[in-house]
């Protein structure tokens, strides 16, 4: 008797962990149907954030106990989804150099100045202007107002390493993706992956899993929004997992794709080259454009 109800608390705990996951971006595009596109494409990635997040938190909880103000600080102002590192109160942090707080500030900075620079282009040009505001946007959340919040909570002795780390200082494809390109779904991506697929099917059908992930997850943020340009996000991830793996291959060792001069021009070409994919002209046209549009102070 006692076996089975552990069996159904574990199951009902399993079920609290991912239901949002799934049911917040339903209840997401559902609210946004008749609203703006670019609205709708806010709705469903934060939906799908919170749900990320609480997942990350439930199963934290599942085997640690965390003070309420932690859990809090987790899940209302921290982006990142390594639970433990930041949850634990065992963990010596070193406060961020002065040099690291400047530079958080000055992405940020930078990066509402090209959104300023873009909403002021949209009359001139909508796909520069489209391009330049998406990059403004990436650097000023990802790359400098996430890279504050980290510096904040080291600062205050919490272990939140930043989510972004150099990336322009990638030397390989894999090294780009899986240690410097957005260690937040990383993480989460190689826990319920790369694990939960690498026993079964091994590490290459577990590597592409998880850009196939990705892609669909992109997809959904990108692609229903823009109503249309389906599957290419998805596509542009897996031409990604296609990359990883040929440059893992015998080949592409030969060839040094993995470090050096070569594996960075490498990584570059294969993230810049096929990102018209990935961000879409509809997604561009209708989503972005649109949004940049409302920002403008003399609309009528």
């Amino acid at each position: 008797m006692a076996s089975v109800t552990n069996l159904r608390s574990n199951h009902d705990a399993k079920l609290a962990a991912w239901l949002p996951l799934f049911v917040l971006p339903v209840v997401a595009m559902w609210s946004t149907r008749n609203s703006a596109a670019w609205l709708c494409m806010w709705a469903l990635a934060f939906s799908i954030y919170a749900g990320l997040k609480w997942l990350s938190y439930s199963k934290y909880v599942e085997n640690h106990v965390c003070t309420v103000r932690r859990a809090i600080g987790y899940l209302v102002a921290w982006p990142g989804m390594d639970a433990k590192s930041f949850l634990s109160t065992s963990r010596n942090v070193a406060p961020p150099h002065p040099r690291e707080w400047c530079a958080a500030v000055a992405k940020t900075v930078i990066g509402c100045a090209l959104i300023g620079i873009a909403v002021a282009l949209v009359d001139w040009n909508i796909w520069v202007a489209g391009w330049m505001g998406m990059v403004g946007i990436t650097l000023a959340l990802h790359f400098g107002v996430f890279h504050l919040l980290s510096t904040a909570w080291r600062q205050a002795g919490i272990d939140a390493c930043p989510i972004m780390h150099a990336p322009l200082l990638a030397t390989s494809l894999n090294n780009f993706w899986g240690k410097r390109w957005n260690l937040a779904f990383r993480d989460l991506a190689h826990t319920y992956v790369f694990r939960m697929c690498v026993g079964r099917w091994g590490i290459a059908a577990a590597t592409m899993a998880v850009f196939v992930v990705s892609g669909v997850i992109h997809d959904v943020v990108i692609s229903l929004p823009a109503r249309a340009g389906y599957g290419l996000p998805t596509l542009y991830f897996v031409v990604q997992g296609a990359g990883v793996m040929f440059e893992r291959s015998r080949l592409g060792k030969h060839l040094g794709l993995r470090h050096g001069a070569v594996g960075r021009i490498y990584c570059a070409a294969l993230i810049l080259a096929p990102v018209g994919l990935l961000f879409h002209p509809p997604f561009v046209e209708r989503v972005v454009v649109p949004m940049l549009t409302i920002l403008r102070w003399d609309r009528s």
